[in-house]
């Protein structure tokens, strides 16, 4: 039965280019109830296995990884044609100051909103949300991303068109797939049509880059040279 049941998850997984180490497999699979309905055991075992570290759990296939030589920068352009499955490591909004996003987040902080070119302040009401508040506005970047494969391997990505998704405000950890992706000197140009956010984090870094993200901006808005205002 439970080869039955591993073969079962295994080829869900594939299908979905996810291709988990037989220890990772073994171990969510110990830690299954019986009798649990397949369905259920499906869906679960997607969700906890986006929630890893894909360099530990996942043995891609080697078109699901980038090419080992896809770093030499003397390549003007090449094509990757993919799946390659991902995870975003670090995302950083180049469209704006960085003294700009510090004051957005301390604007956040206080609990002020933008509406058009007016200060909202929100206040939370007890037993009410801030639905119907002014939303934040939402960064159309472009966006600089530092991507991982399965294999280890580290690229820089740019995202120049605003793919949905992709912004200061997602889970770091997040795992995408990318399809026929051109590579310019080793840095891949990612368009909205090439790029699946399949979902997913990981915990441990999002927490840590979300707390230290005002303090490494100020830090860099300082080092550049950029003036406050």
């Amino acid at each position: 039965m439970a080869a039955n049941m591993a073969a079962e998850l295994t080829q869900h997984l594939n299908a979905k280019h996810l291709y988990p180490t037989a220890a990772w497999l073994q171990s969510f699979l110990s830690t299954t109830r019986p009798n649990t309905p397949l369905p259920a055991v499906k869906q679960t075992v997607v969700f906890r296995l986006l929630a890893t570290d894909i360099t530990t759990t996942l043995n891609q296939p080697s078109a699901s990884v980038f090419p080992h030589d896809i770093l030499k920068g003397t390549t003007q352009s090449r094509l990757i044609t993919g799946p390659v499955l991902c995870q975003v490591l670090d995302i950083e909004d180049i469209g704006h100051s960085r003294w700009s996003q510090v004051e957005s987040i301390e604007a956040k902080e206080r609990g002020e909103m933008t509406k058009g070119r007016e200060i909202v302040r929100v206040v939370e009401q007890e037993n009410e949300g801030t639905a119907d508040a002014a939303a934040p506005i939402q960064s159309k970047g472009p966006f600089k991303l530092l991507l991982q494969d399965a294999k280890g391997l580290k690229i820089f990505a740019f995202d120049l068109r605003g793919t949905e998704g992709l912004n200061t405000s997602m889970t770091l950890g997040v795992k995408l797939i990318l399809r026929n992706v051109n590579v310019r000197r080793a840095v891949i140009m990612l368009e909205p049509g090439n790029v699946q956010v399949v979902g997913g984090k990981l915990e441990a870094l999002d927490k840590a880059w979300k707390e230290g993200r005002k303090s490494r901006l100020m830090n860099a808005a300082k080092a550049g040279g950029e003036t406050a205002g």
